[in-house]
């Protein structure tokens, strides 16, 4: 994956239950190949009542972002607002940035 995606970019999902669906990335994780989007691949899970400590866990039915694999993204254009492929490419002041494939515009 690279750092194709980073945090706070936001995405389309191109493929699955949750397709042409975007969302704001909320956190990557690299070594998995998974990203967690917000409001995307949402799953219940049936919480116990549990006592560790001084800290109490709230029992029930409990909704949250799952992790989606990176490849079933595709990042969101700032610019053309479209979805896009990214490239990378260097500035004269020996930056590397990535860029939209669609509109070469610089997108961070």
């Amino acid at each position: 994956m690279g750092v194709r995606i980073k945090k706070g970019d936001t995405v389309e999902v191109i493929s699955g239950n949750d397709q042409g669906l975007r969302g704001r990335v909320m956190r990557v994780i690299p070594k998995d190949d998974r990203v967690v989007v917000s409001g995307v691949n949402i799953i219940k899970k049936h919480q116990r009542p549990v006592r560790a400590g001084r800290s109490e866990v709230q029992p029930g039915i409990i909704e949250f972002e799952a992790p989606i694999q990176a490849s079933c993204v595709m990042l969101v254009c700032p610019h053309c607002n479209e979805r896009s492929r990214v490239q990378f490419s260097l500035l004269e002041d020996g930056r590397k940035v990535r860029r939209c494939k669609r509109c070469a515009q610089v997108i961070d």
